[in-house]
């Protein structure tokens, strides 16, 4: 995609909120490895080859803080080229456009869009335009937009429905490789995580050789409650921040998957289902009112069908017992990028409220005190 626009409102959010790069580390920034396999260049989603990730930000006068990231497969027209995918409910309590395709047919056609709960709709919509426009396309007659969707109407102003078409077309459109921007940022802006801010996070395990050199790579959209532990250690118990402790609250995380490795639908619906492992070890406990959901695709182009010439359909596919490893990496990816989202984000008021970002001294004394840091 690639695509620069001189968007009005990504001006208006840098003099909003603060600017992330410069106040707020990652995971790893702090000296704490999560798991034990290695990460990719970037340590995020775009460390599988061919996926992109895009976000408009909206953040503006005292109500807005909401927007939209789009995660894209690969550079081409995926609707004529459609990458096996699986989704996989944790707590159904949420607005999955698109979900009864994707698992009957095992496939997704169309970038994958994250924003606001009751934005999903206008998001399906410009998805639909976004495709029927590619080259190639003119004859198509039926979309299947996957957009999912955390509700942030704490901190933004969600009945007023700010997100327009042309903001997720854009989203789509700007989305790029490397370095993904985190945090409050996309359809992180507006979000709530453990009691403190949190947003979209990112992080990547690539197989040794001998695995077969794969990459696993994990977006999260993080918005729910729980009793937040990082690498085992009770942060929210010993920063007295935590579910049940005052009031019940509800929320929803979104979790996508990418993969270069050949995997079909069935197998990326088994890889799916370890990330809720990776949600769960965070302290997630998908709650009610919870919306968890996880989409995985493959990028690998072995796996996309084939048409021989006798008009039967073949793929290669990496066999069932392989898969092990894959599901450690994809339980590590999803812990570490739901600390990204929360480390990374930024204290954001909106709405007449406030979401305080998570104390980092705090919590690095708290690590330091059971031995995860020095």
């Amino acid at each position: 995609m690639n695509h620069l626009f001189p968007i009005a409102f990504l001006s208006l959010f840098a003099t909003t909120l603060p600017c992330q790069e410069q106040l707020r580390p990652r995971v790893r920034d702090l000296g704490l490895e999560i798991g034990i396999m290695q990460t990719g260049k970037y340590n995020a989603i775009t460390d599988v080859s061919g996926v992109q990730v895009g976000h408009v930000t909206l953040a503006s006068g005292e109500k807005i803080r909401t927007g939209i990231t789009a995660i894209i497969p690969h550079q081409g027209n995926i609707f004529r080229s459609k990458v096996p995918a699986a989704i996989i409910v944790g707590n159904a309590y949420g607005k999955l456009v698109g979900f009864t395709q994707v698992e009957e047919l095992g496939e997704l056609e169309t970038p994958i869009v994250l924003t606001n709960t009751l934005s999903v709709w206008t998001a399906a919509d410009a998805i639909t335009d976004f495709i029927l426009d590619l080259p190639g396309n003119e004859s198509v007659r039926s979309i299947n937009p996957v957009v999912g969707e955390t509700n942030d109407g704490t901190l933004n102003d969600i009945r007023g429905r700010h997100v327009t078409k042309e903001n997720v077309r854009q989203a789509i459109e700007k989305s790029r490789g490397g370095r993904v921007e985190e945090g409050s940022v996309g359809a992180g802006t507006g979000t709530i995580c453990f009691g403190w801010k949190g947003g979209i996070g990112t992080s990547s395990r690539k197989l040794t050789v001998h695995l077969g050199g794969h990459t696993v790579g994990v977006l999260v959209q993080t918005n729910f409650d729980g009793i937040l532990k990082i690498d085992g250690v009770p942060v929210g118990k010993e920063l007295g921040r935590h579910f049940l402790k005052d009031e019940l609250t509800d929320g929803s995380c979104m979790i996508v998957v990418a993969t270069d490795a050949p995997l079909d639908a069935h197998a990326l619906k088994r890889l799916a289902r370890r990330a809720l492992f990776g949600l769960a070890r965070t302290g997630s406990a998908m709650t009610h009112g919870s919306g968890d959901y996880v989409i995985a695709f493959s990028t690998s182009e072995k796996v996309r069908m084939h048409i021989d010439s006798a008009g039967l359909q073949s793929q290669e596919v990496l066999p069932q017992r392989e898969l092990s490893p894959f599901f450690q990496a994809v339980m590590e990816a999803t812990e570490e990028a739901i600390y990204n989202s929360l480390l990374r984000a930024t204290t954001v008021t909106g709405n007449g409220r406030t979401a305080e970002a998570l104390p980092i001294e705090n919590m690095k004394d708290i690590l330091r005190k059971y031995g995860r840091i020095e």
